[in-house]
């Protein structure tokens, strides 16, 4: 096997992940959405776990008991001495789970077994699955009820010896439960089968759920073929019964990421599109046009595949693929062409020294005065983020804390602001004077080092292990410390403002994007004014909270619910750190997260160990911190390390797709053909960039008049600090990401909205039409 697979298996991983975890992050902001966050702590492993969403229960199989010695050796045959297992999973209304192909997100369920020496359990026998459409996506998966079975194999190694009764069967099970909401979860189960006699009591559920199995078609007559440029498949799939020849079957690609999945059938008569499918009967044969996936990372020889009829048959096919697959690319990589332009691009930019904001000229008053009112409207959106809602959440917490004590409020509510406005004016100072200095950066530049992404990651593990109960602060300070941070809440509150805008400032809001960029091109003084309107928009929502008695009497009062809403609260800063660790992933590569991860395991250990009380304090918190300091030395520089092959978003398509990878040379190419561009200016940490593109840049309205017009798109990846890319922002009169243009030869660039629409993208295009 290629060196090279495991490193793509995680990429796929991490594409089925990120939107759970997105979803996850965006539930958050809902809290009538979020009462069932939880991942499963299980106790003492029984036969059923039960949690808001799932029950889970581990069942047995064994009519004629379990095989032992001899009769082992003749119960080859399993079809005569079955022995089966199976997880049982009962779905509460709209919530599902996945299928072993997730589709475009989610991941399957996963079992671990625990069996006795001589006993080999088999693989999920996957019943068929239904299509889940979830907004732009399609996944595969099961609600209601779903039985898992997992047959049994016992060889004559088994020897549970002359007084035991029954074979002790062990199951750590993981799933990923979603609904708009997705949630990971796992259980401990335990089982005993006795060796003597029957274990038929689910007899009937095993036999409906084996029942209910794809059966196999018959070998030959299965084909695959690859179109010639290697973007559909024609299927050809013969052996199917006469019941159901001629009618519109349903299927099931068992291997992931090689036939798109949310695509729907093709109206009668039109053009097949990458988002569409056909399918018909050729006599005997069942034949289909099938749109191969845009995030291909193998190029397999046979594809499986299942076929379902109305009536609930169904069938695996196992096709030969025909023809010659492309060229894997990788999916995120950067071509050497790219890598070339942006060579070419960096060494020009350095030749020109970057404008000085210092020596800008200061706009009309009017204008200005617009610049502050979106400012502050940007940074009261930003409080919508789900970045920075574990932020917030924690002062809603500090908030309650205070109760009736509107004093105590106020002053959090001025300390509150005043972290946020100082940390925003400060953050555009070091902009403005690194842009002095010649240094190309932009908004949200701090997470383009991987360094403060590992700190932000840490930071906010350690927040999570606090507010779960794992330690607390006060146990390890020195007692002027704790003493001091008893006494002055107000300190606590001007932090989370800080910590609020390093999550924050990523995230460009609506608003935020044209104001920022009209700051860089500003004298210092109004730049940073517009900073500071930034920051108090942010800080208004809380500020008031704090000083109108009406909205203070609106707070919830202090009590038991504290504490339960504190734990809860870990979850979302789990998540955020998960985030981070993902785009450090960007950056750093796999290598480099996994040395983060490690780290952060050692980390949490040195704190839960510095809690502890009496002499095992001192022996784990030394070995701790040894192990800590030892991962740093060893594997910390793989954090801050650049790799060149790692992923970027995603954004940066192979060859031959739709999304090319930005240079200014390919643009000015596409422009001198006569092709208008559209380029999307886009990062990994950009939460905003990512909802956009699988909403509005994935609707097939607008690709459709992407084509109709003959437009180029480009994707400008801007995870990594990219001083070519910073200037044509700039050039824009932008600072950050997300940024959409349309431009054309000869015509003034379009830049359009943050959070951009359908509607806004087709208005662009017949503007463009319609100029002279």
């Amino acid at each position: 096997m290629s060196f090279a697979a495991p490193l793509l298996s995680r990429l796929r991983f991490m594409r089925h992940l990120l939107p759970a975890l997105l979803a996850a992050a965006f539930s958050a902001a809902a809290p009538a959405q979020v009462a069932g966050l939880n991942v499963l702590a299980s106790g003492a492993p029984g036969d059923e776990v039960a949690t808001p969403q799932v029950r889970a229960q581990l069942l047995a199989y064994a009519p004629q008991g379990v095989p032992v010695g001899a009769e082992a050796a003749e119960a080859a045959n399993a079809a005569r001495r079955p022995v089966w297992l199976g997880l049982r999973l009962e779905h509460q209304p709209h919530w599902h789970t996945y299928w072993k192909n997730p589709g475009d997100s989610g991941l399957p369920t996963k079992l671990e077994w625990t069996l006795p020496p001589g006993v080999r359990a088999g693989e999920i026998q996957w019943p068929l699955p239904q299509r889940l459409p979830l907004g732009p996506l399609v996944n595969y998966g099961y609600e209601g009820t779903v039985l898992l079975p997992v047959p049994l194999t016992i060889t004559p190694e088994f020897e549970p010896g002359p007084a035991a009764e029954a074979m002790e069967v062990r199951l750590h099970a993981s799933w990923l439960v979603c609904k708009q909401e997705c949630i990971p979860q796992e259980g401990d189960f335990a089982i005993r089968l006795p060796l003597r006699g029957s274990s038929a009591l689910n007899g009937a559920a095993f036999e409906q759920a084996l029942g209910r199995l794809p059966a196999d078609l018959p070998s030959g007559g299965q084909t695959a073929t690859l179109s010639s440029d290697g973007q559909r498949l024609q299927m050809r799939i013969s052996g199917l019964p006469a019941s159901v020849q001629g009618q519109p079957l349903q299927w099931f690609p068992e291997t992931g990421d090689i036939v798109a999945a949310a695509v729907s059938p093709a109206r009668e008569g039109a053009a097949l599109t990458p988002a569409t499918w056909s399918q018909k009967w050729e006599g005997d044969v069942w034949t289909a046009s099938l749109p191969v996936a845009d995030t291909r990372l193998e190029s397999p020889a046979a594809l499986p595949l299942l076929l379902a009829a109305a009536d609930g048959q169904s069938w695996r096919a196992h096709a030969e693929v025909q023809g010659q697959w492309p060229a894997v690319q990788p999916p995120d990589g950067v071509s050497p062409q790219m890598a070339a332009a942006l060579q070419e691009g960096a060494a020009a930019s350095a030749l020109s020294p970057a404008p000085s904001p210092a020596g800008a000229a200061a706009v009309p008053a009017s204008v200005f005065f617009f610049a502050l009112l979106g400012a502050l409207l940007g940074g009261m959106v930003l409080n919508l983020m789900p970045c920075v809602f574990p932020v917030l959440a924690i002062k809603v917490i500090g908030f309650a804390r205070h109760g009736d004590n509107l004093r105590a409020q106020r002053a959090g509510g001025l300390a509150y602001t005043a972290g946020v406005v100082l940390s925003f004016v400060l953050l555009g100072g070091l902009m403005l004077a690194l842009r002095a200095a010649g240094a190309q950066l932009g908004w949200g530049f701090q997470l383009q080092s991987p360094l403060v992404i590992a700190l932000l990651a840490a930071l906010f593990a350690v927040l999570g292990l606090n507010l779960a109960g794992v330690f607390e602060f006060g146990q390890f300070l020195p007692s002027r410390v704790a003493s001091l941070q008893a006494e002055n809440p107000v300190i606590d509150s001007f932090l989370s403002g800080v910590l609020a805008v390093a999550v924050a400032s990523p995230c460009t809001a609506p608003f935020m994007g044209a104001s920022l960029g009209l700051a860089i091109g500003l004298p210092a003084a109004q730049a940073l004014a517009i900073f500071a309107a930034l920051g108090l928009g942010m800080a208004l929502p809380y500020l008031a909270a704090s000083w109108l008695p009406a909205l203070a009497r609106c707070l919830p009062r202090p009590g038991a619910w504290m504490e339960v809403f504190k734990k809860f609260m870990a979850f979302p800063m789990f998540a955020t750190a998960t985030w981070l660790l993902w785009v450090l992933g960007q950056q750093s590569g796999i290598n480099g997260a996994a040395a983060l991860l490690m780290i952060l395991v050692a980390l949490a250990m040195l704190l839960w160990a510095l809690g502890l009380q009496g002499r095992a304090r001192i022996g784990l918190a030394a070995f701790a911190a040894a192990a800590l300091i030892g991962l740093l030395a060893g594997i910390g520089p793989n954090v801050t390390h650049l790799e060149e092959s790692a992923a970027a978003t995603g954004n940066a398509a192979s060859a031959g797709s739709r999304w090319q990878p930005w240079s200014d040379a390919a643009v000015q190419a596409a422009l001198s053909e006569g092709h208008p561009v559209f380029i999307d200016y886009t990062a990994a940490w950009c939460v905003t960039c990512q909802y956009n593109k699988k909403t509005t840049l994935a609707s097939q309205q607008v690709l459709d008049a992407f084509d109709a017009a003959g437009v180029r798109t480009f994707r400008a990846d801007w995870t990594r600090r990219d001083p070519v890319i910073s200037a044509h922002l700039q050039s824009l009169g932008r600072s950050g990401v997300p940024t959409y243009v349309l431009q054309a030869k000869g015509r003034a660039p379009q830049v359009f909205s943050e959070v951009i629409g359908v509607d806004e993208i087709l208005a662009g295009l017949k503007a463009l039409e319609a100029a002279p």
